[in-house]
């Protein structure tokens, strides 16, 4: 999930009325029983989305690419890892997202349990064998956790990548930026081609100019980007790329293309978004749910609402939109896993 430290002064003023996005009178989608155990439709309803989201996309650009973060769970019919795959589900996308498979899941830089690291192969090994590439982000900075994280993913078939900092707002120093694992000078126009990739969002932190942020990531190896459609900047605002800007990142320096994906948070709200109305803090939308504790400025969403997708994707003004004005390859889909939220309070 995306952190954003430089935009307190706008999380702070959320949090202070956050008691009062309630989310109105809006109803559960079609099908929720709240006395049935196993209820699937939050997990088909969010599969629903994300296929949505495919469709407008490729009919405006074919091959652009879908990656699901975390979630992953969709990638079979009810959502057990022995079910067999959704097949329609895996059509709409490229790659799977996963954070912590192997480092960072309740702490970071310390393995994650093998319980849970073991159950959530079971899913990742369903999308690779229905074509879907797995994309793990593993937290950890020690040098061996490093190595570890690479060999284990390289071993499994997936492209991974090992964050130093959870905030996402640096390149790592280890392996070098020149020379990220796996290093590959052929031209990556699939995702499936993609050996490495960088994930790295919040861009102010780091770089105190849009310039400044694009030379540092042309001057990387890596095959693919993940990072925001906007710069931020503490004093202006986010600043959108432009599609001459992306264009910039495509070429490695040592030779080939690459692609460059932007992330983009469904399952969420985000106060510090284009989208954000000040108003929402005291007449909020039916669909608007109340706020993450555990991330300022972020909002739960009754997803499945035609109003919050209208939001997301489908119409000239949405945020998809944006990304594909902007020239980007693909859209990295945060909050996949909002579903977790809606079944726990059946």
């Amino acid at each position: 999930m995306k952190r954003r430290s430089v935009v307190l002064a706008a999380s702070l003023l959320c949090l202070a009325v956050s008691w009062s996005c309630g989310g109105g009178a809006a109803t559960d989608p079609p099908g929720v029983d709240p006395s049935t155990t196993g209820n699937t439709v939050y997990k088909q309803q969010m599969r629903a989305f994300v296929q949505g989201i495919s469709a407008y996309a490729r009919g405006l650009k074919p091959g652009f690419i879908v990656i699901p973060q975390n979630g992953h769970e969709l990638v079979t019919t009810d959502g057990a890892p022995t079910s067999p795959p959704d097949s329609t589900y895996l059509a709409a996308i490229d790659g799977v997202g996963r954070e912590d498979l192997f480092y960072g899941y309740v702490t970071d830089d310390v393995a994650t349990a093998a319980d849970t690291r073991d159950k959530i192969i079971l899913y990742m090994d369903v999308a690779k064998a229905g074509g879907v590439l797995p994309l793990v982000t593993d937290y950890c900075s020690t040098r061996a956790n490093v190595d570890d994280s690479y060999a284990r993913n390289l071993a499994r078939g997936y492209t991974s990548f090992a964050a130093d900092s959870r905030e996402l707002d640096r390149i790592p120093g280890y392996p070098a930026p020149t020379a990220p694992m796996s290093v590959n000078t052929s031209d990556v126009t699939k995702l499936a081609g993609a050996k490495n990739f960088l994930y790295l969002l919040n861009s102010s932190v780091m770089y105190a100019t849009k310039a400044g942020f694009l030379a540092a990531l042309a001057a990387t190896s890596y095959d693919a980007f993940v990072i925001d459609l906007y710069f931020d900047d503490v004093d202006l605002g986010q600043v959108p790329f432009t599609a001459a800007e992306i264009a910039t990142l495509r070429t490695k320096p040592g030779g080939g293309s690459r692609l460059v994906i932007a992330y983009m948070s469904i399952g969420e709200a985000e106060s510090y978004r284009f989208y954000w109305d000040a108003r929402w803090r005291l007449f909020p939308p039916p669909w608007l749910e109340k706020a993450n504790p555990d991330w300022p400025g972020n909002y739960k969403v009754r997803y499945w609402d035609p109003a919050w997708q209208a939001i997301i994707f489908g119409n000239d003004a949405s945020y998809l939109k944006r990304i594909l004005d902007a020239g980007f390859d693909g859209t990295y889909l945060d909050i996949i896993d909002a579903f977790e939220y809606f079944e726990a309070r059946m």
